[in-house]
Protein backbone atom coordinates (compact mmCIF):
# COMPACT_ATOMS: atom_id res chain seq x y z
CA UNK A 1 0.00 0.00 0.00
CA UNK A 2 1.31 3.53 -0.98
CA UNK A 3 2.89 5.79 1.86
CA UNK A 4 0.70 8.85 2.70
CA UNK A 5 -2.81 6.87 2.38
CA UNK A 6 -5.69 8.12 5.11
CA UNK A 7 -7.23 4.73 6.65
CA UNK A 8 -10.41 5.08 8.07
CA UNK A 9 -9.68 6.33 11.70
CA UNK A 10 -7.95 9.19 10.79
CA UNK A 11 -4.26 6.74 10.24
CA UNK A 12 -1.99 8.03 7.84
CA UNK A 13 0.36 5.13 6.63
CA UNK A 14 4.14 5.45 5.98
CA UNK A 15 6.25 3.17 4.43
CA UNK A 16 6.41 -0.38 4.91
CA UNK A 17 9.21 -1.55 7.48
CA UNK A 18 8.45 -5.20 7.37
CA UNK A 19 6.50 -7.91 5.15
CA UNK A 20 5.68 -11.70 6.10
CA UNK A 21 3.70 -14.12 4.60
CA UNK A 22 0.65 -13.29 6.61
CA UNK A 23 1.19 -9.60 7.28
CA UNK A 24 3.01 -6.40 6.39
CA UNK A 25 4.14 -4.49 8.68
CA UNK A 26 3.99 0.28 8.42
CA UNK A 27 5.30 3.38 10.10
CA UNK A 28 1.85 5.12 10.68
CA UNK A 29 0.49 8.41 12.45
CA UNK A 30 -2.74 8.79 13.93
CA UNK A 31 -4.76 11.71 14.02
CA UNK A 32 -2.74 13.72 16.80
CA UNK A 33 0.40 13.07 14.48
CA UNK A 34 1.18 10.25 16.76
CA UNK A 35 3.77 7.85 15.54
CA UNK A 36 2.20 3.89 15.65
CA UNK A 37 2.89 1.01 13.83
CA UNK A 38 0.09 -0.30 11.61
CA UNK A 39 0.29 -4.49 10.93
CA UNK A 40 -1.65 -4.93 7.13
CA UNK A 41 -3.37 -8.62 7.73
CA UNK A 42 -3.06 -10.14 4.43
CA UNK A 43 -5.15 -13.77 5.01
CA UNK A 44 -8.62 -12.59 4.39
CA UNK A 45 -9.97 -16.51 5.41
CA UNK A 46 -9.84 -15.51 9.38
CA UNK A 47 -11.51 -11.90 9.18
CA UNK A 48 -13.85 -12.78 12.01
CA UNK A 49 -11.15 -14.06 14.73
CA UNK A 50 -9.35 -11.37 13.90
CA UNK A 51 -11.64 -9.07 14.46
CA UNK A 52 -12.58 -10.73 17.96
CA UNK A 53 -8.33 -11.55 18.57
CA UNK A 54 -8.15 -7.58 18.39
CA UNK A 55 -10.95 -6.23 21.10
CA UNK A 56 -8.94 -9.28 23.55
CA UNK A 57 -5.26 -7.73 22.45
CA UNK A 58 -6.33 -4.32 23.25
CA UNK A 59 -7.49 -5.29 26.54
CA UNK A 60 -3.28 -5.93 27.52
CA UNK A 61 -1.72 -3.26 29.04
CA UNK A 62 1.87 -4.47 30.30
CA UNK A 63 5.24 -1.98 30.34
CA UNK A 64 6.94 -5.23 28.01
CA UNK A 65 4.38 -6.40 26.05
CA UNK A 66 3.40 -3.58 22.85
CA UNK A 67 -0.03 -1.83 23.39
CA UNK A 68 -2.61 -2.81 20.72
CA UNK A 69 -4.51 0.49 19.63
CA UNK A 70 -7.09 -0.65 16.90
CA UNK A 71 -8.30 -2.69 14.65
CA UNK A 72 -9.34 -0.70 11.01
CA UNK A 73 -11.31 -1.91 8.51
CA UNK A 74 -10.95 -0.10 5.66
CA UNK A 75 -11.47 -0.70 1.52
CA UNK A 76 -7.23 -0.36 1.44
CA UNK A 77 -7.31 -3.32 3.67
CA UNK A 78 -7.57 -4.42 7.39
CA UNK A 79 -4.90 -2.94 9.77
CA UNK A 80 -4.13 -3.78 13.27
CA UNK A 81 -2.60 -0.73 15.19
CA UNK A 82 -0.09 -0.92 17.88
CA UNK A 83 2.13 1.47 19.75
CA UNK A 84 5.18 2.64 18.06
CA UNK A 85 7.85 1.39 20.15
CA UNK A 86 11.39 3.03 19.66
CA UNK A 87 14.20 0.56 19.23
CA UNK A 88 15.96 -2.65 18.07
CA UNK A 89 15.04 -6.15 17.32
CA UNK A 90 17.27 -8.91 19.21
CA UNK A 91 17.61 -10.20 16.12
CA UNK A 92 19.08 -7.58 14.48
CA UNK A 93 21.72 -7.16 17.94
CA UNK A 94 22.60 -10.97 17.09
CA UNK A 95 22.98 -9.54 13.33
CA UNK A 96 24.99 -6.60 14.37
CA UNK A 97 27.05 -7.44 17.53
CA UNK A 98 26.73 -11.61 17.19
CA UNK A 99 30.36 -13.37 17.36
CA UNK A 100 28.49 -15.23 16.49
CA UNK A 101 26.14 -14.97 19.68
CA UNK A 102 25.88 -12.23 22.01
CA UNK A 103 27.11 -12.12 25.68
CA UNK A 104 25.21 -14.46 27.92
CA UNK A 105 24.64 -12.25 30.49
CA UNK A 106 23.11 -9.91 28.46
CA UNK A 107 20.82 -12.44 27.08
CA UNK A 108 19.94 -13.59 30.56
CA UNK A 109 18.85 -10.47 31.34
CA UNK A 110 16.52 -9.73 28.04
CA UNK A 111 15.02 -13.15 28.74
CA UNK A 112 13.72 -12.37 31.94
CA UNK A 113 12.31 -9.13 30.80
CA UNK A 114 10.41 -10.88 28.43
CA UNK A 115 9.29 -13.61 30.72
CA UNK A 116 7.59 -10.78 32.27
CA UNK A 117 5.68 -9.21 29.84
CA UNK A 118 4.93 -13.14 28.67
CA UNK A 119 4.11 -14.49 31.97
CA UNK A 120 1.59 -11.29 32.59
CA UNK A 121 0.01 -12.10 28.75
CA UNK A 122 -0.21 -15.71 29.99
CA UNK A 123 -2.37 -14.19 33.07
CA UNK A 124 -4.51 -13.16 30.99
CA UNK A 125 -5.48 -16.33 29.29
CA UNK A 126 -3.09 -15.94 25.78
CA UNK A 127 -0.92 -17.32 24.26
CA UNK A 128 1.92 -15.51 21.72
CA UNK A 129 2.76 -18.62 19.77
CA UNK A 130 5.47 -16.96 17.51
CA UNK A 131 8.08 -15.85 20.60
CA UNK A 132 11.04 -15.28 18.60
CA UNK A 133 14.40 -12.53 18.59
CA UNK A 134 12.31 -10.50 15.77
CA UNK A 135 9.52 -9.82 17.99
CA UNK A 136 11.71 -8.54 20.93
CA UNK A 137 12.11 -5.19 20.96
CA UNK A 138 15.12 -3.64 22.94
CA UNK A 139 13.85 0.08 23.72
CA UNK A 140 15.96 2.45 25.27
CA UNK A 141 13.71 3.70 27.85
CA UNK A 142 11.45 0.33 28.21
CA UNK A 143 14.27 -2.36 28.39
CA UNK A 144 12.76 -5.64 26.35
CA UNK A 145 9.39 -5.31 24.91
CA UNK A 146 7.42 -8.25 23.55
CA UNK A 147 5.42 -7.17 19.98
CA UNK A 148 4.11 -9.00 16.87
CA UNK A 149 0.67 -10.06 18.54
CA UNK A 150 -1.28 -10.30 15.30
CA UNK A 151 -1.14 -14.17 15.31
CA UNK A 152 -1.59 -14.59 19.35
CA UNK A 153 -4.28 -16.97 20.40
CA UNK A 154 -6.45 -17.37 23.67
CA UNK A 155 -5.46 -21.02 25.26
CA UNK A 156 -7.72 -23.73 24.02
CA UNK A 157 -7.86 -27.58 24.89
CA UNK A 158 -8.61 -27.86 20.54
CA UNK A 159 -5.99 -28.20 17.96
CA UNK A 160 -5.11 -25.26 16.24
CA UNK A 161 -3.42 -24.27 12.94
CA UNK A 162 0.23 -24.30 12.34
CA UNK A 163 0.96 -20.66 13.50
CA UNK A 164 4.66 -19.45 13.99
CA UNK A 165 8.41 -19.56 12.83
CA UNK A 166 10.00 -22.70 11.96
CA UNK A 167 13.25 -22.66 14.61
CA UNK A 168 11.38 -21.01 17.38
CA UNK A 169 7.99 -22.72 16.68
CA UNK A 170 7.34 -25.44 19.95
CA UNK A 171 6.56 -28.90 18.24
CA UNK A 172 3.02 -29.51 19.43
CA UNK A 173 2.18 -26.45 17.00
CA UNK A 174 3.44 -28.47 13.80
CA UNK A 175 1.06 -31.17 14.76
CA UNK A 176 -2.04 -28.47 15.39
CA UNK A 177 -1.53 -29.69 19.33
CA UNK A 178 -2.42 -27.46 22.31
CA UNK A 179 -1.50 -24.26 22.53
CA UNK A 180 -0.44 -23.08 26.38
CA UNK A 181 1.90 -21.34 28.18
CA UNK A 182 4.47 -24.05 27.74
CA UNK A 183 4.26 -23.20 24.03
CA UNK A 184 6.16 -19.63 24.54
CA UNK A 185 8.33 -21.00 27.02
CA UNK A 186 9.66 -22.77 24.21
CA UNK A 187 10.14 -20.09 21.61
CA UNK A 188 11.63 -18.04 24.51
CA UNK A 189 14.27 -20.36 25.25
CA UNK A 190 14.47 -21.06 21.73
CA UNK A 191 15.50 -17.23 21.14
CA UNK A 192 17.90 -17.70 24.25
CA UNK A 193 19.83 -20.25 22.93
CA UNK A 194 19.89 -18.38 19.64
CA UNK A 195 20.87 -15.05 21.08
CA UNK A 196 23.90 -16.85 22.71
CA UNK A 197 25.21 -19.42 19.98
CA UNK A 198 24.10 -17.44 17.33
CA UNK A 199 22.12 -19.89 15.76
CA UNK A 200 18.19 -21.80 16.17
CA UNK A 201 18.71 -24.62 18.94
CA UNK A 202 18.75 -28.29 17.49
CA UNK A 203 15.44 -30.09 18.18
CA UNK A 204 15.21 -32.71 20.76
CA UNK A 205 18.31 -32.78 23.11
CA UNK A 206 20.44 -29.91 21.93
CA UNK A 207 24.23 -30.14 23.26
CA UNK A 208 27.10 -27.78 24.70
CA UNK A 209 26.38 -24.00 24.78
CA UNK A 210 29.67 -21.90 24.42
CA UNK A 211 30.14 -19.64 27.06
CA UNK A 212 27.20 -20.28 29.13
CA UNK A 213 27.51 -22.00 32.80
CA UNK A 214 25.84 -25.38 33.07
CA UNK A 215 23.08 -23.81 34.98
CA UNK A 216 22.14 -21.59 32.20
CA UNK A 217 22.29 -24.66 29.30
CA UNK A 218 20.15 -26.68 31.53
CA UNK A 219 17.56 -24.31 32.70
CA UNK A 220 17.43 -23.95 28.73
CA UNK A 221 17.10 -27.37 27.76
CA UNK A 222 14.41 -28.29 30.00
CA UNK A 223 12.92 -25.06 28.45
CA UNK A 224 12.79 -26.91 25.29
CA UNK A 225 11.58 -30.20 26.09
CA UNK A 226 9.85 -31.58 22.68
CA UNK A 227 7.22 -33.04 24.52
CA UNK A 228 5.36 -30.12 26.20
CA UNK A 229 4.36 -32.27 29.95
CA UNK A 230 8.57 -32.02 30.22
CA UNK A 231 8.73 -28.90 29.45
CA UNK A 232 9.04 -26.16 32.02
CA UNK A 233 6.06 -24.95 32.51
CA UNK A 234 5.79 -21.60 32.90
CA UNK A 235 7.46 -18.19 32.78
CA UNK A 236 7.77 -18.04 36.25
CA UNK A 237 8.93 -21.52 36.68
CA UNK A 238 11.63 -20.60 33.65
CA UNK A 239 12.51 -17.55 35.31
CA UNK A 240 13.52 -19.37 38.58
CA UNK A 241 15.33 -22.01 36.92
CA UNK A 242 17.39 -19.08 35.08
CA UNK A 243 18.22 -17.99 38.30
CA UNK A 244 15.92 -15.10 39.02
CA UNK A 245 12.74 -14.26 39.86
CA UNK A 246 9.66 -12.15 37.67
CA UNK A 247 8.07 -9.28 39.26
CA UNK A 248 4.38 -8.99 39.24
CA UNK A 249 1.82 -6.26 39.75
CA UNK A 250 2.72 -4.01 36.64
CA UNK A 251 -0.39 -4.52 34.19
CA UNK A 252 -3.71 -4.36 33.42
CA UNK A 253 -5.69 -7.24 34.96
CA UNK A 254 -8.43 -7.96 32.17
CA UNK A 255 -10.67 -9.35 34.82
CA UNK A 256 -12.66 -7.10 37.07
CA UNK A 257 -14.76 -7.82 40.11
CA UNK A 258 -17.65 -5.35 41.30
CA UNK A 259 -16.84 -4.16 45.23
CA UNK A 260 -17.66 -6.40 47.18
CA UNK A 261 -15.47 -8.52 50.27
CA UNK A 262 -12.14 -8.78 49.39
CA UNK A 263 -11.83 -12.00 50.19
CA UNK A 264 -14.52 -13.62 47.68
CA UNK A 265 -12.94 -11.48 44.91
CA UNK A 266 -10.45 -13.98 44.24
CA UNK A 267 -13.20 -16.13 43.66
CA UNK A 268 -15.07 -14.32 41.32
CA UNK A 269 -12.04 -13.39 39.28
CA UNK A 270 -11.04 -17.50 38.96
CA UNK A 271 -14.47 -18.03 37.41
CA UNK A 272 -14.55 -15.52 34.74
CA UNK A 273 -10.87 -15.80 34.08
CA UNK A 274 -10.88 -19.51 34.01
CA UNK A 275 -14.25 -19.96 31.72
CA UNK A 276 -12.56 -17.73 29.41
CA UNK A 277 -9.52 -19.63 28.81
CA UNK A 278 -11.33 -23.05 28.70
CA UNK A 279 -13.80 -21.81 26.11
CA UNK A 280 -11.37 -19.39 23.79
CA UNK A 281 -13.78 -16.79 24.52
CA UNK A 282 -13.07 -13.21 23.89
CA UNK A 283 -15.25 -12.05 27.02
CA UNK A 284 -16.94 -13.52 29.84
CA UNK A 285 -19.21 -12.04 32.72
CA UNK A 286 -21.06 -13.47 35.52
CA UNK A 287 -24.72 -12.23 36.48
CA UNK A 288 -26.53 -12.80 39.60
CA UNK A 289 -29.87 -12.64 40.20
CA UNK A 290 -30.85 -9.74 42.94
CA UNK A 291 -34.48 -9.50 44.89
CA UNK A 292 -37.17 -8.14 42.48
CA UNK A 293 -35.62 -10.69 39.54
CA UNK A 294 -32.88 -7.91 37.84
CA UNK A 295 -29.72 -9.18 37.09
CA UNK A 296 -26.33 -8.00 38.50
CA UNK A 297 -23.22 -8.04 37.01
CA UNK A 298 -20.68 -8.99 39.16
CA UNK A 299 -17.79 -10.18 37.66
CA UNK A 300 -16.50 -10.16 34.03
CA UNK A 301 -12.96 -10.75 32.02
CA UNK A 302 -11.77 -9.38 28.59
CA UNK A 303 -13.19 -6.80 26.33
CA UNK A 304 -15.69 -4.50 27.96
CA UNK A 305 -14.97 -6.03 31.33
CA UNK A 306 -14.88 -2.29 33.03
CA UNK A 307 -17.71 -1.32 31.65
CA UNK A 308 -20.31 -4.34 32.62
CA UNK A 309 -19.30 -5.22 36.21
CA UNK A 310 -21.68 -3.25 38.43
CA UNK A 311 -24.57 -2.41 35.93
CA UNK A 312 -28.47 -4.13 35.59
CA UNK A 313 -30.41 -5.41 33.79
CA UNK A 314 -33.70 -5.12 34.45
CA UNK A 315 -36.14 -8.38 34.47
CA UNK A 316 -37.13 -9.78 31.25
CA UNK A 317 -34.50 -8.10 28.98
CA UNK A 318 -32.02 -9.36 27.28
CA UNK A 319 -30.94 -12.78 26.44
CA UNK A 320 -29.30 -13.74 29.78
CA UNK A 321 -32.94 -12.65 31.15
CA UNK A 322 -34.59 -15.25 28.72
CA UNK A 323 -31.90 -17.75 30.29
CA UNK A 324 -33.58 -17.40 34.28
CA UNK A 325 -37.05 -17.27 33.05
CA UNK A 326 -36.62 -20.57 30.92
CA UNK A 327 -33.60 -22.04 33.01
CA UNK A 328 -32.26 -23.25 29.77
CA UNK A 329 -28.73 -22.82 28.71
CA UNK A 330 -28.58 -20.85 25.29
CA UNK A 331 -26.51 -20.98 22.35
CA UNK A 332 -26.40 -17.77 20.06
CA UNK A 333 -25.12 -17.71 16.69
CA UNK A 334 -25.64 -14.27 15.96
CA UNK A 335 -26.69 -12.33 18.44
CA UNK A 336 -28.40 -9.61 16.09
CA UNK A 337 -30.93 -12.44 14.73
CA UNK A 338 -32.20 -12.77 18.34
CA UNK A 339 -35.12 -11.28 19.04
CA UNK A 340 -34.08 -10.70 22.76
CA UNK A 341 -30.61 -9.09 22.19
CA UNK A 342 -30.42 -5.71 23.76
CA UNK A 343 -28.27 -3.89 21.92
CA UNK A 344 -28.68 -0.90 23.49
CA UNK A 345 -27.96 -2.69 26.73
CA UNK A 346 -24.08 -3.76 25.02
CA UNK A 347 -23.37 -0.86 23.19
CA UNK A 348 -23.00 1.15 26.62
CA UNK A 349 -20.62 -1.48 27.86
CA UNK A 350 -18.81 -0.65 24.78
CA UNK A 351 -18.74 -4.32 23.65
CA UNK A 352 -20.89 -5.83 20.90
CA UNK A 353 -20.72 -9.45 20.17
CA UNK A 354 -21.27 -11.47 17.47
CA UNK A 355 -22.05 -14.94 19.32
CA UNK A 356 -22.71 -16.19 22.75
CA UNK A 357 -23.14 -18.88 25.43
CA UNK A 358 -25.08 -18.83 28.15
CA UNK A 359 -25.53 -21.03 30.98
CA UNK A 360 -27.64 -20.37 34.09
CA UNK A 361 -26.38 -21.38 37.29
CA UNK A 362 -29.07 -23.73 38.78
CA UNK A 363 -29.03 -23.57 42.85
CA UNK A 364 -31.59 -25.37 45.03
CA UNK A 365 -34.61 -22.27 45.04
CA UNK A 366 -33.90 -21.89 41.11
CA UNK A 367 -31.65 -19.72 38.73
CA UNK A 368 -29.21 -17.94 40.94
CA UNK A 369 -27.76 -16.56 37.73
CA UNK A 370 -26.37 -16.71 34.26
CA UNK A 371 -22.52 -17.56 32.90
CA UNK A 372 -21.73 -16.22 29.33
CA UNK A 373 -19.24 -16.61 26.98
CA UNK A 374 -18.76 -13.86 24.13
CA UNK A 375 -17.29 -14.20 20.86
CA UNK A 376 -14.63 -17.55 20.62
CA UNK A 377 -11.53 -16.74 19.55
CA UNK A 378 -11.24 -18.41 16.59
CA UNK A 379 -14.15 -16.96 14.85
CA UNK A 380 -16.97 -19.75 15.20
CA UNK A 381 -20.40 -20.07 17.06
CA UNK A 382 -19.76 -22.70 20.11
CA UNK A 383 -21.86 -25.80 19.97
CA UNK A 384 -22.88 -28.35 21.42
CA UNK A 385 -20.34 -30.22 22.76
CA UNK A 386 -19.22 -26.70 24.29
CA UNK A 387 -22.35 -26.34 25.90
CA UNK A 388 -22.06 -29.66 27.39
CA UNK A 389 -18.59 -28.62 28.92
CA UNK A 390 -20.26 -25.35 30.26
CA UNK A 391 -23.08 -26.97 31.96
CA UNK A 392 -20.32 -28.97 33.63
CA UNK A 393 -18.19 -25.88 34.25
CA UNK A 394 -21.12 -24.43 36.17
CA UNK A 395 -22.17 -26.86 38.07
CA UNK A 396 -18.65 -27.41 39.34
CA UNK A 397 -18.58 -23.03 40.38
CA UNK A 398 -22.07 -23.44 41.99
CA UNK A 399 -21.42 -24.32 45.45
CA UNK A 400 -18.37 -21.41 46.00
CA UNK A 401 -20.94 -18.81 44.39
CA UNK A 402 -23.72 -19.79 46.53
CA UNK A 403 -22.05 -18.43 49.79
CA UNK A 404 -21.88 -14.86 47.96
CA UNK A 405 -25.73 -14.73 46.57
CA UNK A 406 -26.82 -12.17 49.78
CA UNK A 407 -23.99 -9.33 49.11
CA UNK A 408 -25.83 -5.89 48.27
CA UNK A 409 -23.10 -4.04 46.58
CA UNK A 410 -24.10 -0.24 45.23
CA UNK A 411 -24.97 -0.51 41.63
CA UNK A 412 -25.64 1.54 38.43
CA UNK A 413 -28.94 0.80 36.98
CA UNK A 414 -29.35 1.21 33.30
CA UNK A 415 -32.69 1.10 30.86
Amino acid sequence: MKSGTLLAGGYVLGPEAERGAMASLHRARDVSGRRVAAKRLLDERHAERQRIEARVLRSLDHPRVVKVLDLVEDPAGRYLIMEWVDGVTLARVLARDGDPGLPPDHVLNWTLQAAEGLAYVHEQQTVHRDVKPQNLMLSPDRGIVVVDFGIARTFTHEGTMEIGTPGYMAPETYAGGAVTARTDVYGLASSAWTLIAGHPPPLGAPGPLAGATPALTQALRAALAVDPRERTPSMAAFAEALGGRLRGGDGRDMAVVIDIDPSRRPLLESVVRTVAGVFDAAASSLALVRPGGSLLYYAAWGAGAEEIVGRELDPGRGIASRVIENGRPQLVADVHDDPDWDAGFAQRTGFVPSSMMLVPLEGPDGPLGVLSMLDRRDGRPYDVEDLGRARLFARLALDALLAGRDAEPETRTTG
